[in-house]
């Protein structure tokens, strides 16, 4: 799976961006900067300005790339969705036993994030700090309506109803299979932040992860 990974371009909404920041060693140096930029000091307080400091570049090339920092926020987070499908479609194909292949795509979207240096310049287990941290936000506007319609969350969209896909392979007869597939993917976000930093809220000790109370959940909830 790494060898045909690292041979992917993951495909992101062209509305989103100015430029696509793929085509050049300037725009991918923008995505490499702007992650761990972000990691460090969040989203609130990273501006295009000190971004261009760090690179070493003007602020007004970074425009020419994306028109404001929500706009990078949005190719950051659809690049991660995007990243995520192609790991769970290689993760679930050929998998015969429907409780497998949805326990594999679960996995997928609920485990720790390790970087898997085929993208050079794309740190994933950073990208997912951010994405803990930061994905609400791209959501979080009243431009969200507009902005759906326009196609910016139809990865995030596609990974939500590819398990909505397990789940009804499982048990067609389960009602809610689209809420629970939702809550899956946006519910670990929060577990993984709780984890992080209100541990007494949570019960991951030890060994136990997100990925541990979500495959018991769906074990529970729709097994026949």
């Amino acid at each position: 799976m790494d060898a045909i990974l690292s041979n992917l371009k993951i495909q992101v909404n062209e509305k989103i961006y100015v430029k696509d920041p793929e085509t050049s060693t300037l725009g991918k140096k923008i995505i490499q900067e702007s992650i761990i930029l972000i990691d460090e000091i969040g989203f609130e307080d990273f501006t295009f300005k000190k971004l261009g400091e760090r690179i070493g570049s003007n602020e007004s090339s970074i425009y020419r790339y994306f028109e404001s920092k929500h706009k990078l926020l949005l190719y950051l987070t659809s690049w991660y969705w995007g990243w995520i499908e192609y790991r769970m479609v290689f993760s679930t194909s050929n998998i015969a036993d429907s409780f497998e292949k949805l326990k594999r795509a679960i996995t997928i979207v609920t485990e720790k994030i390790e970087d898997d240096n085929n993208t050079l310049h794309i740190n994933e287990a950073i990208l997912n700090r951010i994405i803990i941290v930061q994905f609400t936000k791209t959501l979080l506007t009243k431009e969200v309506d507009e902005e759906n319609n326009e196609g910016f969350f139809m990865v995030y969209k596609r990974v939500i109803n590819r398990i909505i896909e397990c789940i009804q392979e499982v048990n067609p007869e389960y009602w809610y299979a689209k809420s629970l597939a939702s809550s899956i993917v946006e519910g670990s976000l929060h577990q993984h932040f709780l984890k992080d930093h209100l541990k007494s809220i949570t019960n991951y000790e030890g060994n136990l992860s997100p990925t541990d109370f979500y495959l018991d959940l769906v074990q529970k909830v729709i097994r026949k």
